[in-house]
């Protein structure tokens, strides 16, 4: 096949501001080709609309017919987002052989909320021996939620060893009910039962969300003649079909952090490598491992919840070019610090409303003495009024006294208690405050020019005039307190990324370690102490800043630090480069002495031979994951079976007690002919 007919692959990441497309082939060598990549504002009330921005600004670029896109695969935070936000639809939670005590473990109790809870007798012992199973009080109550929830989750005891019980209570709903349900048993093989009940009620909650994400974008792409599958990226980096997503909604939670690892690799090569991916918010950082993301290996925590997904090990910091930019109190020689606020950029808040902003700090540079407030706005942030519902007298009256146009904070403000209020305004989302930034600091540079420059320096002139603890003023020029700002953004991005490879190494107190190390570096008396360190792998910087901000962060870290030229849209490019990968487990057990059980999928079977009972186990997981793996997208995959067992030695004699088979299968998603 020539590069001119090599087939076009369509990557979709949907982040919290902006969705990205990119348009990649696998033409020009090993690492393809990214022929265009594009924008749109992230439209929450509907992904389907930034989504259409995005790819038709690629289509438009590239001068690409759709037809010949073969694949397409999407990353989203959706999932993310929700559990975060305590967003999802009500569901019916079933507990089989558990007790009401048993919601109290593992935020159980908190995730369930006000949704209902059914609990039934049955359940198994860690042999998969059953208990009795009486149904009889769920089918009691499944005509009445069968229409107060829009699906269900079923966790039994020791599910893991035998599913019967859940596979029973699924059945019976499913006839009563005609709604999604969501086995325990289906989701996760590990012990711990309220935990993979938690983990099942999150995914029931998810079902109906990414289901209408999967419609939107299947019926956008269906518009626009682009007839290929559609993948979408799991939180450990895989892709997966977006039928198997629908299913499972769950494993997508860090989909987006974990398509940017996927992409980082495609786009270096590297197969070992720490990744810093910093946006305007925050900096996330992980680890690359032998080719994959580094998995947290207790299950990923989102929403304040440690789920049981396989999913990225992601560390996230406060750190990003919309940081807010203060002053350390009390001490002769203030620190610069940032975040971990993020600030509307008073370069953006220029651009957009001009006068407005200007002659505020204009006239706030003509007083004699800097102001505690100079160079802060506030504006609406133009949600509905509906959100501004419940709010105290005095959270009123400030809400109605901003507008739409900024309004300087010292003309807003007469006392510390209203700035309290102010900033509950803000945590509810209802008013952005602008201020100096990173941002602002590369505009004043020369660094960054895609807002108003001068607005920025302004606004770098009026922090300049901030007094020290002895009354002299931080800073000489605009110029010298933005390029302050800037050292000190990439020394505390060194910092995140060494506390980041301390806490992966298990090592305590790695944020002050790793501020110690990185201060004694750049400081011109490090002291007595001779104190370096060094990576053992280079950094990754992602985002579409990373080229300012990580130039000379290499001396921090003690390592080369690669910023590859398609870094702002890596996420949607690896959420088109990555593959299938998908697992399938069997336990053999010794219930007792001769014979040996093996748990593996919905089945159940007695061996008297130990090697028997494993050949079967492996030969169950095999097809278990060749299954799934074809159901996941890939009609090529290559499966790897890997057997640990548990063994103990009396009187010199081998004794079996378990043995745990997984099969992994791999393979390239499959496309369109």
């Amino acid at each position: 096949m020539t590069a001119k007919n090599k087939p076009l692959f369509l990557g979709i990441d949907t982040g919290g501001t902006y969705t990205d497309a990119v348009l990649w082939s696998e033409a020009d060598g090993p690492s393809g080709k990214v022929l265009a990549k594009a924008k749109a504002l992230t439209t929450r009330h509907d992904l389907a609309v930034g989504i259409s921005g995005a790819v038709d600004a690629v289509l438009e670029k590239a001068g690409t017919d759709p037809a010949a896109i073969k694949l397409v695969s999407m990353s989203t935070t959706l999932a993310t987002n929700a559990l975060v936000e305590g967003q999802g639809g009500r569901v019916a939670l079933v507990m089989i052989g558990f007790s009401e005590g048993d919601l109290a473990r593992d935020g159980l109790k908190a995730a369930l909320g006000t949704d209902p809870v059914v609990f039934c007798p049955g359940g198994h012992d860690v042999h998969g021996n059953a208990a009795k199973l009486d149904l009889s009080g769920l089918e009691a109550v499944l005509p009445e939620l069968g229409a107060s929830v829009s699906g269900f989750a079923v966790c039994a005891y020791f599910a893991t060893r035998n599913p019967a019980h859940e596979l029973a209570a699924r059945d019976v709903i499913r006839e009563k009910t005609g709604l999604p349900v969501t086995a325990s048993h289906e989701l996760s093989a590990k012990l711990g039962g309220p935990r993979r009940a938690l983990t099942t009620l999150l995914n029931a909650r998810l079902i109906s969300m990414i289901d209408r994400l999967v419609a939107a974008t299947e019926g956008f792409l269906a518009a626009r003649g682009i007839a290929a599958p559609l993948m979408v990226v799991r939180g450990d980096g895989a892709l997966v079909s977006a039928a198997f997503a629908r299913q499972r909604p769950i494993e997508t939670i860090l989909s987006g952090p974990a398509a940017s690892l996927v992409g980082a690799r495609h786009m270096t090569g590297l197969d070992d490598a720490v990744v810093s991916d910093i946006g305007g918010t925050t900096t996330d950082v992980a680890v690359l491992d032998k080719g994959r993301p580094r998995l947290d290996p207790e299950g990923a925590t989102v929403g304040g919840f440690r789920t049981m997904v396989e999913a990225v090990a992601m560390r996230t910091f406060g750190l990003g070019g919309d940081s807010e930019v203060a002053l350390e109190d009390g001490v002769l020689s203030p620190k610069v610090l940032l975040g971990p606020r993020r600030l509307v950029p008073l370069a953006l808040t220029g651009m957009v409303h001009g006068e407005a902003v200007t002659s505020e700090l204009e006239r706030q540079l003509r007083a004699p003495n800097p102001g505690r407030m100079d160079g802060r706005f506030a504006v609406r942030t133009g949600v509905p009024e509906r959100l501004a519902a419940g709010l105290t007298a005095p959270e009123a009256k400030l809400y109605e006294a901003i507008g739409a146009v900024p309004l300087a904070l010292d003309r807003l403000l007469t006392s510390n208690a209203q700035n309290a209020t102010l900033n509950r305004l803000v945590s509810r989302g209802l008013v952005h405050i602008s201020g100096f930034t990173p941002s602002d600091a590369a505009h004043v540079v020369g660094k960054q020019a895609n807002w108003d420059a001068a607005t920025a320096r302004l606004g770098a002139e009026l922090f300049a005039r901030k007094r020290d603890g002895r009354g002299q003023f931080i800073a000489a020029t605009p110029e010298a307190i933005a390029e302050r700002v800037l050292v000190t953004l990439t020394r505390w991005s060194a910092e995140v990324i060494l506390e980041t490879a301390f806490a992966e190494d298990g090592l305590d107190g790695a944020a002050t370690v790793a501020h110690a190390l990185v201060q004694r570096a750049v400081d011109a008396h490090p002291g007595i102490a001779r104190l370096s360190v060094a990576l053992d792998r280079p950094v990754i910087g992602l985002g579409a800043s990373a080229p300012l901000h990580y130039t000379g962060l290499a001396e921090l870290v003690g390592n080369g630090c690669v910023v590859p030229e398609d870094t702002d849209v890596a996420n949607a490019l690896g959420a088109v480069v990555g593959q299938v990968r998908v697992s399938a487990e069997a336990r053999v057990s010794q219930p007792k002495e001769g014979l040996f059980r093996v748990a593996s999928g919905e089945t159940v079977r007695d061996f008297v031979d130990e090697a028997a009972a494993i050949a079967a186990a492996e030969t169950d997981v095999r097809a278990i994951a060749a299954g799934r793996a074809r159901d996941a997208g890939t009609d090529s995959a290559e499966i790897e079976i890997a057997s640990e067992f548990r063994v103990s030695t009396v009187e010199g004699q081998r004794m079996f007690i378990e043995a745990h088979v997984v099969a992994v299968a791999s393979g390239r998603p499959r496309i369109a002919v």
